[in-house]
């Protein structure tokens, strides 16, 4: 049966235009094509980006963040409570008045007691700006040296300059060495990724970063099988040309330096309209669509691929939707975090409660200070 399902899945017809068959690429006459079994090597190239991501974030990241100057915020811890912790690991991290009324007679504390409690538990999860430095310092180094791999692979071939040249051929084209690499590399990044997004810092577009995770994953590998290879790597090098702009902005409003952080980002967001809402649309999306037509009919693995770019162009029109409110409020002056940010809140002590020492105070502005949160 799973022969069969196998078999099923793989059938020409779902994946290739007519009168082709999957013997058509195989390797023959000095040519060689791309193969499925190619990606099993992403998987453990993914375990080897985390290593080199952990390396890089202690002896890398981390002198760098010190040397910039970014140091972690004193947080208020709260008091050891078994029934206020246990509520807030199995119930809710925001408990409504008639819970908060409830709790504060199981715990013994007074209501106000309790609100302070939660706003500190809740404060203690949040991650450090040492930890959000190294992730965004990681994040950068690859984007960038993703791009300009990308660029040296792409700037001597015909099909960057002329859109047609994508599907000449197509799908006989013979994969290059420096395409097979420009693949598994992006694709382990992004398994590296996934893997680690339960662990890395959790903002409110969360569920989207996920989508956009499997969505990249699932496009890189179908356009491999199908021998989508040219216009694959065309897409992936839209993508990091802007994503670096992106995390740098976010090291340096880390460091607390305002200023060299609003240029970039001011860089970044018309990097990112100008490839992802004019470049990504109106030619990739028109060269995937309109050009492949001109030469066979249309079958099940060009409307897929299709479907997934226009996921790929659904994520960046929302994020387009951020920046450019982002960008609004910071041309008016009234920017005071992303919409993306997980500011610390702001903890008010009560009328009984000794000042905090060390020259840490218990308002909020010793928790998280940074100023402008335009790129976190």
């Amino acid at each position: 049966m799973l022969r069969t399902a196998y078999d099923y899945f793989w059938w020409h017809r779902f994946w290739l235009p007519e009168n082709l068959t999957w013997a058509d690429l195989e390797d023959k006459e000095d040519r060689i094509y791309a193969k499925a079994s190619d990606l099993y090597i992403t998987i453990p190239l993914a375990f080897v980006f985390l290593i080199v991501r952990y390396v890089f974030e202690i002896y890398a990241a981390t002198p760098l963040a010190r040397l910039l100057g970014v140091k972690n915020k004193v947080k208020l811890r709260a008091a050891y409570s078994p029934v206020l912790e246990t509520y807030y690991a199995s119930c809710s991290k925001h408990p409504k008045q008639n819970d908060l009324e409830n709790l504060s007679k199981a715990s013994k504390f007074t209501v106000r007691q309790v609100e302070r409690w939660f706003r500190r538990r809740r404060n203690q999860d949040r991650p450090s700006l040492q930890k959000k430095f190294r992730e965004a310092s990681w994040r950068f180094t690859f984007y960038l040296i993703a791009f300009i791999a990308g660029m040296a692979v792409l700037v001597d071939k015909p099909w960057f300059y002329d859109l047609r040249e994508v599907w000449r051929g197509f799908p006989k084209q013979t994969m290059l060495p420096s395409q097979y690499w420009y693949y598994m590399i992006e694709l382990g990044f992004y398994w590296s990724l996934l893997f680690r997004v339960a662990f890395d810092v959790k903002r409110k577009d969360f569920k989207e970063q996920i989508i956009h995770h499997v969505a990249t994953i699932i496009l890189i590998s179908f356009s491999w099988c199908a021998n989508y290879i040219r216009v694959g790597t065309l897409v992936m090098a839209i993508h990091d040309s802007s994503d670096f702009f992106l995390e740098s902005a976010k090291m340096f409003n880390y460091a607390g330096w305002k200023e060299t952080c609003n240029n970039i980002f001011v860089v970044f967001a018309l990097v990112f309209i100008i490839t992802r809402i004019i470049i990504f649309p109106f030619w990739i999306l028109h060269c995937t669509w309109v050009y492949p037509l001109e030469i066979y009919p249309a079958f099940f693995g060009f409307y897929f691929f299709n479907v997934m770019l226009w996921v790929l162009q659904c994520l960046h029109i929302f994020w387009a939707y951020l920046i450019l409110g982002m960008a609004h409020k910071f041309l008016t002056g009234k920017l005071e975090q992303d919409a993306r940010s997980d500011k610390d809140e702001t903890d008010i002590p009560d009328e009984d409660e000794e000042p905090a020492k060390n020259g840490s105070v218990s308002n909020g502005h010793s928790v998280h200070n940074n100023g402008h949160h335009k790129a976190d």
